[in-house]
């Protein structure tokens, strides 16, 4: 059974190479999210037991909110949510959380889907600053629904703390689609696959060992 699936697959490769690599990247960036959605309320819990919630991080202002106040790119005002922004604390889970999921991401998506066998160090330092680009998109956007979502269902809806879980979990699908869509044509560009020697003498196909690590 397993091995006619494997031959179906491997056909499949075979006749649509671009489909295939983009069914890959899916099922990887998938399982990316289910790891932050694990993730994200372990961390947030455990720095929501300390003082950090109360340390307000509200930097890189850019302009105005409808109601006057500044609207700053980061913005996590102290205190718990939704009367606070969750402070330095939910800054801290958010971001610690991104960073080991795209960790993970850089290296799956290399050796899996792309089978890329160029500069790991070039493709990580392009792949670190369209992370920065994007983290700092995510959190302008985030400044536009991240207090009302966390008002509507932790008060408005009187859901309390199962409220706030589901927020975070909306919060965190939400920069999952962002990544989603915006990494994987960075990738196609950054994780390139140059044409082996022993590829090219005896013109086998390409392959990479899955387990593959930074050459």
């Amino acid at each position: 059974m397993i091995t006619r699936i494997k031959a179906s697959w491997a056909k499949f490769v075979e006749k649509h190479p671009a489909i295939a690599q983009f069914i890959v990247f899916t099922v990887l960036s998938t399982g990316m999210t289910v790891l932050q959605f694990i993730m994200m309320p372990v961390i947030k819990w455990i720095f929501g037991m300390t003082p950090l919630v109360d340390a307000s991080f509200q930097v890189l202002p850019v302009g105005t909110n409808f109601d006057g106040s500044t609207y700053f790119l980061f913005d996590y005002a102290g205190g718990g949510l939704p009367e606070g922004g969750g402070g330095l604390a939910y800054f801290l889970a958010v971001q610690i959380t991104l960073a080991i999921a795209q960790v993970i991401n850089f290296f799956a998506q290399r050796n899996i889907t792309f089978k890329s066998n160029s500069s790991p160090w070039v493709a990580a330092g392009w792949y670190t600053a369209a992370y920065i680009v994007i983290s700092f998109g995510a959190a302008a956007l985030q400044g536009l629904y991240k207090a009302p979502v966390y008002e509507l269902l932790i008060s408005t809806w009187g859901l309390g703390a199962s409220g706030e879980a589901l927020a975070d979990v909306i919060t965190m699908l939400i920069n999952a689609i962002i990544s989603f869509w915006v990494f994987f044509p960075i990738f196609k560009v950054i994780f390139k696959r140059e044409p082996d020697l022993d590829d090219g003498a005896t013109g086998a196909a390409p392959h990479v060992e899955i387990g593959s690590a930074l050459r």
